[in-house]
């Protein structure tokens, strides 16, 4: 028994210390990710780092539970026909049984709740301003901060025939103040790791509000992620990120009148959307129609043309 509460206090211990360590910094490499997907905000940091040592948690009770299952196993296999001593019950070790997932249970839910108030955290006077607006079946980024020469916030809106671009700085809190036209939508950036409903109606820009804060330069691909009607998946998006003095020399063409296009080459980016590509509804519309036909009278006019 004596032997059995060590063992017990040692993986208690162990557990907790692990899920101290749960509020430090891990690697960020495929390894310790336990094939959580690659992010570029803080808050994508804040979210890794919580799975990871979530992950380690889950291993070592794995691990002393599998220890004990063999070590049981092993120890007590089978030796005679002699029935073996009859225990009715450990007050001690059943005690300590019930503790030690309590006290797992409440360290995840701490971190999980920590790593959630970050993520969803606001500041006061962030860097830059995005509002952005969906609709049935595209997105608009109006930077409210920026006028154009009609005295109009500049802004980008995509069609059929162009995917937008919403352009932001690296290193810089950037909030995104979501509104729908129409129907619930989702703005989702999967290299943000983070996606809000875009809810309509809601006024009070409570819940149609989130910040990130950008580290990496570069094209990332967005979609909504609610389906919102026939065309749900023509949705698509690009967040191009760029350094802040791109992102104010982007501002400033299209404050002189350039058009998205023409402001991102004149900082050196692609015009279009690299990441993805627009729909075209009518062809699309028509390969559908053809694709319904039925193969079988595909290979009866092939017959009749080899005959």
């Amino acid at each position: 028994m004596a032997r059995g509460s060590r063992l017990a206090r040692v993986a208690a211990l162990g557990l907790l210390g692990a899920l101290t360590l749960a509020g430090c910094s891990t690697p960020d490499n495929l390894f310790w990710r336990f094939g959580w997907p690659n992010g570029i905000t803080d808050q994508a940091t804040d979210m890794r780092e919580l799975w990871t040592w979530t992950c380690i948690t889950a291993l070592i009770v794995g691990i002393l539970v599998w220890g004990l299952i063999i070590f049981a196993i092993i120890r007590y296999r089978k030796r005679s026909d002699e029935l073996p001593k009859q225990t009715a019950y450990n007050l001690p070790l059943e005690i300590v049984y019930t503790i030690i997932p309590f006290i797992i249970i409440a360290g995840l839910f701490f971190f999980t709740v920590r790593t959630q108030d970050r993520v969803l955290a606001r500041s006061a006077n962030p860097d830059v301003t995005i509002d952005v607006n969906a609709f049935k079946w595209n997105w608009q980024f109006v930077y409210p901060d920026a006028k154009d020469q009609n005295g109009t916030p500049v802004n980008t809106t995509g069609t059929s025939e162009e995917v937008p671009i919403l352009v932001m700085p690296v290193n810089r809190t950037v909030r995104f103040e979501v509104a729908s036209a129409d129907v619930i939508h989702s703005f989702w950036v999967p290299a943000f790791l983070f996606k809000l409903d875009v809810i309509p109606g809601n006024e009070n820009g409570r819940n149609n509000v989130f910040q990130v804060t950008a580290r990496k330069t570069g094209a990332y691909v967005g979609r909504c992620a609610e389906l919102c009607g026939t065309y749900h998946a023509f949705m698509q998006f690009e967040v191009r990120t760029v350094t802040p003095q791109q992102y104010n020399a982007y501002l400033a063409a299209r404050e002189k009148g350039m058009d998205t296009k023409h402001a991102l080459e004149s900082i050196g980016q692609s015009g279009t959307a690299v990441t993805t590509h627009p729909f075209n509804l009518p062809e699309d519309y028509q390969r559908s129609q053809i694709s319904t036909v039925n193969p079988a009278n595909s290979g009866e006019t092939g017959g009749q043309g080899n005959g």
